[in-house]
């Protein structure tokens, strides 16, 4: 399913890349599903060094609205997914799955074979989606520094 028009559910749904003039949808759409995010994942400096590497950014775009996203990252060995959000009233309609299935789509596209992502470890229903969708979960320590 390559980024593009999507129809499902009697609802016409496009996904599609990230555009400039998303910004303040975007940033709206991740303060809402995201509202206790870490002051680092500041979604407007997110975007912008996003889009200072690669323009991998996806957003689901329903009736002219913004209800979904997701940032991809690949760098020539590794995928990641990264902020996938869909706003509440649209979720367990499948835009969520078809957003994560696009991405992975394009991801092999340009010669990804495996993809990760983090899930926070008390988030049972996220990690549900993504077994779902074929995820599993794999025995590693995840470790972060912030070097700011």
């Amino acid at each position: 399913m390559p980024a593009g028009d999507l129809s499902w559910g009697g609802n016409d749904m496009h996904i599609r890349k990230y555009r400039q003039n998303d910004h303040h949808a975007l940033i709206s759409l991740w303060q809402t599903v995201f509202p206790n995010s870490a002051p680092h994942n500041d979604p407007a400096i997110a975007i912008s060094q996003k889009l200072a590497v690669d323009d991998l950014l996806y957003v689901v775009e329903d009736g002219g609205h913004i209800i979904g996203a997701c940032m991809a990252g690949y760098d020539g060995h590794r995928g990641w997914l990264y902020a996938v959000a869909v706003l509440k009233a649209h979720r367990r309609k499948g835009t969520g799955a078809a957003l994560v299935k696009t991405v992975l789509v394009e991801l092999k596209k340009m010669g990804c074979t495996k993809v990760n992502l983090q899930v926070r470890a008390d988030n049972a229903a996220v990690a549900a989606f993504y077994r779902s969708l074929g995820f599993e979960t794999e025995e590693r320590l995840s470790m972060g520094m912030h070097i700011s």
